[in-house]
């Protein structure tokens, strides 16, 4: 039996079932290994119903008293009560579960998992299940017993628990040893047991210690693959030769020289870090990384300023009209200084504006262009870009980056965000980088006031921002718009609008903006708002980026449970910008105790990456990024969030392995090379390494 034998070859795996497993991504003999358990069973992990207490996650083993469905108001309601000898527990769901109520009888035996409620005595409502054999009781028999995810096909399909455990077992007595891709030596140095002990352990442990083992190693294994990746490819940069750009210039001494107002010390070292990637013959990528409002613009102007004085073109690419109309306004202010031109391409210029500006980049007359992704179209070339800056870069796709940087012969790269990243993921997200971080705020800010609020306070904060209107200051109120619910919401932020203009702010002039507008009538009421003919602006959150209205001291940010935390501080950060006191109005309309714990956080810390570090915990790093491209993380067994320790350990080994070999090519690391290439080699195909 090998590790490549299909899963057809074991017994009891027809053609039905080899289907529906092959369609779970289990293939293969190996993929049968790594399809690993979701939880276990053993003495340590479950708690008697007796012991229960409400809000309370736990694992429980019981068996089913009586069952039964009965109509509710809105459809119908299935419960089943289940006793293990200490107490009762009633399981409840709510409509649709035909699958599992045939497999319900008296008497037989459950695993259950889920978070305790009261209702009339201990509840679960949608706990996770599993049907146990009578031997499955770990209570008993002293063993560990896994439960591996079991998909509704699966279910279908006769493939339980105890199916899986067979073919695994089967499997397994077939194996004596795996060769392992790590030296004896190196599993001593860093306390690791074998592939081959993991992959038993994993499944079917002897005791809690070596469960923990196994896990910790294939965990590793994990980590340490995708840092393999991340640091091959910041590698390769390496060997990208890149025009240097030794000078530091003079329109950057210039443009410093009349700055009114200091660089704090964090401005000032990051831009030391990037001049000193830019003086290098290798090409530049660089992630600047800053909380809401610390300064990263100027930053980037000043960056440029050294690249500009080294004859090359600098472009700078936004994922909004807004914000890229910020930035080129900043820009423009600076360079103007120094009598360099700046450009902005935007999509749906007039041609007889877009032309000249294309004839601009081509002969080299605009040294500096600012735009969306406007500027990765065909027709837009460039004399000679020599750097590359991207804002917020994780709303662009890996390919749009790469089409603007190809438009140079290995321009130097800086990417911004806004959006604060805890260490363990920014090392995994952004590990093919080096990362600078700006982790001060300028001198001049005052911090911003946050409470989260009820519907009923409403009136009280109606009259509080007609208060800060009244002395001159204004106001945004911006509403949720999410895929699923976008017609919905953006009839709520065009309805609220007229009510708010024509009743609550009769007196005042309010705005009205959102992503369904034309270019030319969201510009028009923002550059209204900025010279301050419109006092309240009403938004979607279209305003998340690129407004800088220093005047505006009032963030009003309805359902406001139903954004991200890290969206949140986000759209804070839009205020709190000039000399007055600001201040961000939270307003919870779904009163939950998880929206109300989530929302605490922002009244207690105007930290970003105390906030990124509760988003992630709480969202997972895909949401975390808002973004869909999970595939990046669909770990087997590792933790982004909570492997913080195996990430650094796994990091630094990447680090050292490619340091003294740099493609791989000594014969020891030929089974580490294979199984990476194995693992990564469609993220490995643009790096033109064999």
């Amino acid at each position: 039996m090998n590790f490549s034998d299909p899963i057809s070859i074991l017994k009891g795996v027809g053609e039905q079932r080899e289907k529906v497993l092959n369609q779970n991504g289990i293939i293969s003999i190996e993929d049968l290994l790594y399809y690993f358990p979701r939880r276990y069973l053993d003495r340590t992990s479950i708690t008697p119903i007796k012991e229960f207490q409400k809000g309370q996650l736990v694992t429980s083993v019981a068996k089913v008293e009586t069952f039964g469905e009965r109509r509710i108001r809105k459809g119908k309601m299935f419960q089943v009560i289940v006793s293990d000898g200490s107490g009762l527990l009633t399981l409840s769901w709510f409509n649709s579960i035909s699958y599992i109520k045939k497999k319900f009888a008296i008497g037989i035996k459950l695993a259950i998992h889920g978070k305790v409620d009261w209702y009339n005595g201990f509840s679960m409502t949608h706990p996770e299940i599993d049907f146990l054999e009578e031997e499955d009781n770990p209570l008993k028999t002293g063993e560990i017993i896994p439960l591996y995810p079991l998909t509704n096909e699966l279910r279908a399909s006769g493939i339980e628990q105890r199916f899986l455990r067979r073919i695994v077992k089967e499997v397994l007595s077939h194996f004596e040893k795996y060769q392992d891709y790590f030296s004896e030596s190196f599993l001593k140095e860093y306390k690791f047991i074998s592939l081959d002990k993991a992959l038993q352990q994993i499944h079917f442990s002897q005791d809690g210690e070596k469960l923990k083992d196994a896990i910790r190693r294939l965990k590793f294994d994990e980590h340490f693959f995708l840092q393999l990746l991340l640091v091959y490819k910041k590698n390769k940069f390496q060997f990208n030769k890149a025009k240097p750009l030794t000078d530091i210039g003079p329109y950057f001494k210039t443009i410093s020289s009349r700055l009114q107002f200091e660089l704090t010390d964090s401005q000032k070292r990051v831009v030391k870090e990037i001049h000193s990637d830019l003086k290098k013959r290798s090409q530049m990528n660089r992630l600047v990384q800053g909380d809401v409002g610390c300064g990263k613009t100027i930053v980037a102007i000043l960056a440029a300023s050294i690249a500009v004085g080294n004859n090359s073109q600098v472009a700078i690419m936004a994922p909004t009209e807004i914000l890229a109309r910020q930035h080129y306004h900043s820009f423009k202010k600076h360079f103007e200084q120094i009598n360099i031109p700046c450009g902005l391409l935007i999509g749906n210029m007039k041609k007889t504006e877009r032309i000249p500006i294309l004839k601009g980049l081509i002969n080299g007359k605009i040294p500096v262009i600012i735009g969306t992704h406007a500027l990765i179209q065909d027709d837009v070339d460039f004399k000679s870009l020599g750097f590359v800056i991207i804002d917020e870069q994780h709303r662009f796709g890996v390919n749009q980056r790469a089409l603007l940087v190809k438009k140079g012969i290995n321009p130097h790269f800086l990417a911004m965000t806004a959006t604060p990243i805890p260490r363990t993921l920014s090392i995994t997200y952004h590990g093919d980088m080096g990362i600078s971080i700006i982790d001060e705020m300028p001198l001049n800010r005052i911090p911003i006031k946050t409470k989260v609020v009820q519907p009923k306070r409403m009136k009280k904060v109606y009259d509080f921002i007609k208060k800060e209107c009244s002395a001159g200051r204004q106001c945004m109120i911006v509403f949720p718009l999410v895929e699923e619910s976008e017609k919905l919401d953006l009839v709520a932020a065009i309805e609220a609008h007229v009510v708010l203009s024509k009743s609550v702010f009769s007196n005042l002039e309010v705005g009205l903006v959102h992503g369904r507008m034309k270019s030319e009538e969201k510009d028009f009421v923002i550059d209204r708002f900025a010279k301050n003919k419109i006092n309240i602006l009403v938004s979607t959150t279209v305003i998340e980026v690129g407004i800088d209205i220093p005047n505006a001291t009032v963030m009003l940010i309805e359902n406001a449970e139903r954004f991200g935390l890290t969206q949140l501080h986000q759209l804070r950060g839009r205020v709190g910008r000039g000399t007055y006191q600001s201040y961000c109005i939270l307003v919870r309309r779904n009163i939950t105790d998880t929206s109300g714990k989530r929302l605490k956080i922002l009244e207690e810390t105007n930290n970003g990456f105390k906030v990124a570090d509760e988003d992630l915990r709480l969202r997972g790093p895909g949401e975390f990024f808002g973004i869909r491209q999970s595939g990046f993380f669909q770990f087997k067994i590792a933790n982004l969030i909570t492997d913080g320790d195996i990430i650094q350990t796994a990091r630094g080994i990447a680090i050292s392995l490619i340091e003294r070999d740099p493609f791989l090519e000594q014969e020891k690391n030929n089974l580490i090379k294979k199984v990476f290439f194995k693992t990564y080699s469609s993220k490995l195909e643009d790096l033109r390494i064999s």
